[in-house]
């Protein structure tokens, strides 16, 4: 899809670094959407096609990721994820903006509204991993992941090659992540393909940025100040999950039992990529939503 740019495609945030983003659609105030990872870029595109009669989007990458500017060092840090985002929501004139996070952009985004929500009109919490500790979650992940590269033992063998290597270059880093996120699909004979787009164009993981948000997110997770602001935070609340999502789903009960304003969707036929594996259900969820 070629998206129509109704705004300029760089923000600038408030200490100079610029940022991509871009609006597609009609008029109206637009979805914003959070990719996920940390480290990694907009993967949004069938998104947007598959919500272009319901809203418009904005799409964007995150610091020192994709098509915003890499030449950064952070910081890594989620307040200051938090801050470029309410530049993307300056950048394009909204007083209040609704938000779509998806994994670690679900964290993101869910981190916003608890930072500004005068500044939020509701959020969509998409196959997060919950407010409570890894524990809850990382364990079981693994495993699945594993069982999941193990349906094809050579390629299980070829991730944990590449996993080992102490410096990937960009061609086997991008082999690494392509059988990593393969297990991340519920059409297991189109897995690899569905991979491979994702990385189409590569833009390159930026480990070091997903290394200290991930810690940064362990240790705030579980911490009952996180529980605390949740409970306060007064928005409509969608979580859309899959049910075959490698992470379990149990981790999310921690959120959807906290939130005051919450309603729960979960897909029993999608995993990870929620959107693609059920793109009528999910459709129907965020409709109903926007209705």
């Amino acid at each position: 899809m070629t998206m129509t740019e109704n705004e300029p495609p760089t923000v600038v945030a408030d200490d100079g670094v610029r940022l991509w983003a871009a609006r597609s659609g009609g008029d109206g105030d637009p979805l914003v959407l959070c990719h996920g990872g940390p480290g990694l870029w907009d993967y949004f595109e069938d998104l947007a096609e598959l919500l272009a009669d319901l809203t418009p989007v904005v799409r964007w990458d995150q610091r020192g990721c994709g098509r915003s500017q890499r030449s950064v060092a952070g910081p890594w840090t989620s307040e200051r994820f938090v801050a470029d985002l309410d530049a993307v929501r300056r950048h394009f004139g909204l007083e209040r903006m609704r938000l779509l996070g998806h994994s670690w952009g679900a964290y993101l985004a869910l981190s916003y509204a608890l930072a500004h929500p005068e500044r939020v009109s509701g959020l969509v919490y998409v196959a997060g991993t919950g407010i409570g500790p890894d524990s809850d979650w990382r364990p079981a992940f693994e495993t699945n992941l594993l069982a999941r590269l193990g349906e094809h033992p050579e390629r299980l063998a070829r991730w944990r090659e590449l996993a080992d290597r102490p410096v990937r270059s960009e061609t086997d880093d991008r082999e690494w992540a392509v059988l990593q996120w393969s297990a991340e699909s519920e059409d297991r004979e189109r897995a690899q393909e569905r991979a491979g787009r994702m990385a189409d164009p590569w833009f390159g993981v930026n480990h070091r940025c997903s290394r200290a948000l991930e810690e940064e997110r362990g240790r705030r997770c579980g911490t009952p100040g996180l529980y605390d602001a949740c409970r306060s935070l007064d928005l409509p609340v969608l979580i859309v999950d899959g049910a075959r999502d490698i992470r379990p789903r149990s981790a999310v009960d921690s959120l959807e039992r906290t939130l005051p304003r919450v309603r729960r969707v979960i897909l029993p036929d999608a995993g990870h990529m929620v959107w693609t594996d059920d793109p009528k259900g999910f459709r129907r969820a965020v409709a109903a939503e926007s209705g």
